[in-house]
């Protein structure tokens, strides 16, 4: 997701220090977090204020996987957790949809054995 920004500010809805206390953590592989979030991160914003947490992207030494630290009250933790996952299994979903239809617009392609 190219360079990795640090937090310079705090959402209106945290309670701090309270909500940085105890942060859920978790890996994503690097291009799903592109396709949620797009090439330089411009939907963050809108989901930390539809999940009311602060989320923070970490660099990990594997260029595949980007480390997510969600921040807020431990509902809201679980909550951005869903909505993360289940954009993330959308994505794939997407993903393998895509691969479905190229395939079979690849076997359409084939000539026919008579053509051969």
């Amino acid at each position: 997701m190219g360079t990795l920004l640090e937090r310079r500010n705090i959402p209106p809805w945290m309670k701090v220090p309270k909500d940085l206390k105890d942060p859920e953590v978790f890996q994503v592989q690097t291009r799903l977090l592109e396709a949620m979030f797009g090439r330089d991160g411009c939907q963050i914003t809108y989901i930390e204020q539809v999940s009311k947490a602060m989320l923070e992207l970490k660099a990990l030494e594997s260029p595949d996987f980007t480390e997510v630290v969600v921040y807020s009250s431990y509902i809201f933790e679980l909550r951005a957790k869903w909505i993360l996952q289940s954009m993330a299994e959308w994505h794939c979903q997407r993903q393998e949809r895509r691969m479905l239809k190229l395939e079979k617009a690849m076997n359409a392609l084939e000539l026919s054995p008579w053509m051969k």
